[in-house]
Protein backbone atom coordinates (compact mmCIF):
# COMPACT_ATOMS: atom_id res chain seq x y z
CA UNK A 1 0.00 0.00 0.00
CA UNK A 2 0.98 3.64 -0.68
CA UNK A 3 0.87 6.44 1.37
CA UNK A 4 -0.88 9.95 0.30
CA UNK A 5 1.22 12.39 2.41
CA UNK A 6 -0.42 14.93 4.18
CA UNK A 7 1.43 17.02 6.32
CA UNK A 8 4.66 16.61 8.45
CA UNK A 9 4.89 16.49 11.97
CA UNK A 10 7.57 17.91 13.92
CA UNK A 11 8.41 16.15 17.44
CA UNK A 12 10.93 18.07 19.28
CA UNK A 13 12.74 17.81 22.82
CA UNK A 14 13.64 20.99 23.71
CA UNK A 15 16.81 20.60 27.06
CA UNK A 16 18.37 23.39 29.26
CA UNK A 17 15.73 26.13 28.60
CA UNK A 18 15.72 29.00 30.94
CA UNK A 19 13.08 28.59 34.07
CA UNK A 20 11.97 31.97 33.67
CA UNK A 21 10.85 31.66 29.83
CA UNK A 22 9.41 28.20 30.04
CA UNK A 23 7.44 29.40 33.40
CA UNK A 24 5.77 32.46 31.53
CA UNK A 25 2.85 32.11 29.72
CA UNK A 26 2.81 35.27 27.52
CA UNK A 27 6.23 34.87 26.60
CA UNK A 28 5.67 30.94 26.22
CA UNK A 29 2.75 32.41 23.95
CA UNK A 30 4.27 35.37 22.36
CA UNK A 31 7.64 32.88 20.93
CA UNK A 32 5.20 30.03 19.50
CA UNK A 33 3.21 32.37 17.83
CA UNK A 34 6.28 34.26 16.11
CA UNK A 35 7.51 30.58 15.93
CA UNK A 36 4.43 30.00 13.44
CA UNK A 37 5.16 33.32 11.55
CA UNK A 38 8.84 32.32 11.15
CA UNK A 39 7.90 28.98 9.53
CA UNK A 40 5.64 31.35 7.03
CA UNK A 41 2.47 29.88 8.58
CA UNK A 42 -1.25 32.19 8.87
CA UNK A 43 -2.14 32.40 12.52
CA UNK A 44 -5.53 31.78 13.25
CA UNK A 45 -6.37 31.12 17.53
CA UNK A 46 -3.95 30.95 20.27
CA UNK A 47 -5.37 29.10 23.90
CA UNK A 48 -2.62 28.70 26.66
CA UNK A 49 -2.76 27.99 30.21
CA UNK A 50 -0.61 28.53 33.12
CA UNK A 51 -0.24 25.87 35.48
CA UNK A 52 0.37 25.91 39.76
CA UNK A 53 3.10 26.29 40.56
CA UNK A 54 5.02 26.01 37.24
CA UNK A 55 4.19 24.78 33.60
CA UNK A 56 2.98 26.23 30.50
CA UNK A 57 0.50 23.97 28.00
CA UNK A 58 -0.75 25.67 24.75
CA UNK A 59 -1.84 25.47 21.28
CA UNK A 60 -1.39 27.82 18.27
CA UNK A 61 -3.82 27.28 15.65
CA UNK A 62 -2.78 27.35 11.69
CA UNK A 63 -4.34 27.62 8.97
CA UNK A 64 -1.72 24.75 7.64
CA UNK A 65 -2.43 22.72 10.85
CA UNK A 66 -1.30 23.91 14.32
CA UNK A 67 1.95 24.19 17.40
CA UNK A 68 2.08 23.13 20.59
CA UNK A 69 3.52 22.83 23.90
CA UNK A 70 3.73 21.87 27.27
CA UNK A 71 6.74 22.64 29.42
CA UNK A 72 8.58 21.59 32.73
CA UNK A 73 10.52 24.93 33.63
CA UNK A 74 11.67 23.30 36.53
CA UNK A 75 13.59 20.72 34.18
CA UNK A 76 14.65 23.36 31.74
CA UNK A 77 12.57 20.79 29.30
CA UNK A 78 9.99 22.07 26.84
CA UNK A 79 7.76 18.89 24.72
CA UNK A 80 6.54 20.75 21.14
CA UNK A 81 4.71 19.78 18.58
CA UNK A 82 4.49 21.47 14.72
CA UNK A 83 2.14 20.27 12.34
CA UNK A 84 1.80 21.71 9.23
CA UNK A 85 0.03 20.74 6.03
CA UNK A 86 0.91 21.35 2.58
CA UNK A 87 4.51 22.25 0.83
CA UNK A 88 4.63 26.09 1.88
CA UNK A 89 5.55 26.00 6.06
CA UNK A 90 8.60 24.39 6.96
CA UNK A 91 8.22 22.46 10.70
CA UNK A 92 11.96 22.82 11.00
CA UNK A 93 11.75 26.45 10.65
CA UNK A 94 9.41 27.29 13.67
CA UNK A 95 11.46 24.29 15.97
CA UNK A 96 15.07 25.88 15.16
CA UNK A 97 13.40 29.37 16.50
CA UNK A 98 11.88 27.58 19.24
CA UNK A 99 15.20 26.13 20.77
CA UNK A 100 17.49 29.72 19.70
CA UNK A 101 14.27 31.66 21.97
CA UNK A 102 14.35 29.16 24.46
CA UNK A 103 17.83 29.26 25.10
CA UNK A 104 17.99 25.83 24.75
CA UNK A 105 20.95 23.63 25.65
CA UNK A 106 20.23 20.48 23.23
CA UNK A 107 17.19 19.85 20.69
CA UNK A 108 16.15 16.25 19.70
CA UNK A 109 13.26 15.80 16.73
CA UNK A 110 12.40 13.85 14.64
CA UNK A 111 9.57 14.14 11.83
CA UNK A 112 6.70 12.05 11.01
CA UNK A 113 5.01 12.07 7.10
CA UNK A 114 1.12 12.10 8.12
CA UNK A 115 -1.22 10.53 5.51
CA UNK A 116 -3.38 8.63 4.40
CA UNK A 117 -2.87 4.66 3.11
CA UNK A 118 -4.55 3.83 0.03
CA UNK A 119 -5.16 0.59 -1.79
CA UNK A 120 -3.43 0.05 -5.21
CA UNK A 121 -6.72 0.32 -6.73
CA UNK A 122 -7.75 3.71 -5.63
CA UNK A 123 -4.09 5.29 -6.57
CA UNK A 124 -5.00 6.51 -10.05
CA UNK A 125 -7.99 8.03 -8.48
CA UNK A 126 -6.57 10.15 -5.54
CA UNK A 127 -3.87 11.10 -8.08
CA UNK A 128 -5.45 12.67 -10.56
Amino acid sequence: MAMKPLGRHVLAEIFGCDFDLLNNMGKVEEIMVKAALEAGAEVRECVFHKFSPQGVSGVVVISESHLAIHTWPELGYAAVDVFTCGERVDPWDACRFLKNEFHARNMTAKEVKRGILLEPAHLDAVNQ
